[in-house]
Order: C-alpha cells, then sequence, then structure tokens
C-alpha cells in the first residue's frame, strides 16, 4: 500500500509541477522562478496539511524526492518552451490552457485524496470533518500560494468549480473508507474529482458571483 500510495504521490507531483512551470512561464518568470514555481505548486499543499496535522517536519522536507521531482519536471517545461514549442497562435493557446487545465485537474484529484488518506491514518477512529478538510486543503493549497505568488486572483476563488469539486471528492473518499474499502475510495474519490473538474470546464459551470454594481454600491 506504502508503494501504491507513493506511486499516485509522485504523478500528483509531476502534475502539480506542470501546472506550476505553465504560470511561471505565462508570467514571464526566469528559469529559477519557473523551478520555483513548479516546487511551490507540487509540495506547498502537502507541507500546509502536514503543518495542521502536527507532522514535523514536513514530509517534503524529510524525503528530498518530491522537490526533485517538482524540480526536474519545472525544468523540462522550461527547456521545452524555451526550443519552440510555445503557444504563437490561437490554437497554440488553446493547447497551453487545454494542458494547465488537465494538470491541475490531475494534481487537485491525487493530492485530495491524499490529504483524506494522511488524517485518516492518524488514528484508530479517524474524524470525518478532519479527513475532509485535510484532503482539499491538500489539494487547492499548492495552486493557492501558486496564484498568490504571481499576484493572480487565486483560481479557487474565480474559476468553474475547483475547490466544491475537491470537497465533493474528499466526502466520497471518506464515506468509502468508513465502508470499509480505503484503496478503492482513494480511486473513486480521484475520479470524481476529475469528472467534475474536467465538466465544469467543458460546460463553463461556476458559482453564482454577486455583480459588480452592487458590491461596489455596498462598499460607498
Amino acid at each position: 500500500m506504502s508503494q501504491y500510495i507513493m506511486i499516485l504521490e509522485m504523478i500528483g507531483t509531476v502534475a502539480f509541477a506542470i501546472s506550476g512551470a505553465l504560470v511561471a512561464v505565462n508570467a514571464h518568470m526566469d528559469l529559477f522562478g519557473i523551478i520555483v514555481l513548479g516546487v511551490i505548486t507540487a509540495t506547498g499543499g502537502g507541507v500546509i496539511r502536514d503543518v495542521m496535522l502536527g507532522q514535523f517536519p514536513p514530509v517534503a522536507f524529510k524525503d528530498p524526492i518530491y522537490v526533485a521531482a517538482a524540480a526536474l519536471t519545472a525544468l523540462i517545461v522550461f527547456f521545452v518552451i524555451y526550443y519552440g514549442v510555445h503557444p504563437k497562435n490561437e490554437k497554440g493557446t488553446n493547447n497551453f490552457r487545454t494542458l494547465l487545465l488537465v494538470m491541475d485537474s490531475v494534481g487537485l484529484a491525487i493530492f485530495t485524496v491524499m490529504g483524506v488518506n494522511a488524517a485518516w491514518g492518524l488514528s484508530a477512529e479517524p474524524n470525518h470533518f478532519l479527513c475532509v478538510f485535510s484532503g482539499v486543503l491538500t489539494g487547492v493549497g499548492g495552486g493557492l500560494l501558486r496564484d498568490m505568488t504571481v499576484n493572480a486572483l487565486p483560481y479557487i476563488f474565480s474559476k468553474h468549480i475547483y475547490a466544491l469539486a475537491s470537497i465533493v471528492g474528499a466526502e466520497v473518499c471518506v464515506l468509502w473508507m468508513q465502508a470499509g474499502n480505503q484503496f478503492s475510495a482513494i480511486w473513486i474519490g480521484a475520479a470524481v474529482i476529475l469528472i467534475i473538474r474536467l465538466l465544469a470546464a467543458k460546460y463553463r459551470w461556476s458559482l453564482p458571483k454577486a455583480p459588480r454594481n452592487q458590491a461596489s454600491g455596498h462598499e460607498q
């Protein structure tokens, strides 16, 4: 089971590192900035989770393989784009956005269920709310730090169904674990998140927002 978990964590790390590197490229960062943002996106949620759960030092600092994998992935993204694979037209831009969406969604799905699993293993009688909260925090934490670093409105507050997908998937994962099958719960929870995210992007589902004129009027 531990090897299985590590494989999933590495997949999520690579996916989020690609996401962070692509955002850094779009923000015109240099090579160092691209690597740093890739690492922050890939490990940030897990670090926040471990601090919250009292796991010191966080896993990302105890085992350098995660930081190394994220840095290497970001470096590869840089060189691929540097040597000509860059969106220079509308089709290329759309492909760029699609790749960012898919990688961000895969990372969100995997790290959410990994966060649930981390909290689940803390005690003989896991706390339902803590497991869900840990999952969501792990899933969205890296992306939140990524967007704040590039001075952008965090994706979870503005685009499609993001944190909500993480919450739903975490709930499904916890309920399935309570039913007695931890292995399948991880897969099912991740699949739910990924499906919701991709459907939300395809059909442009978003939570309602307050009209700007009402918000500005209230401030007056």
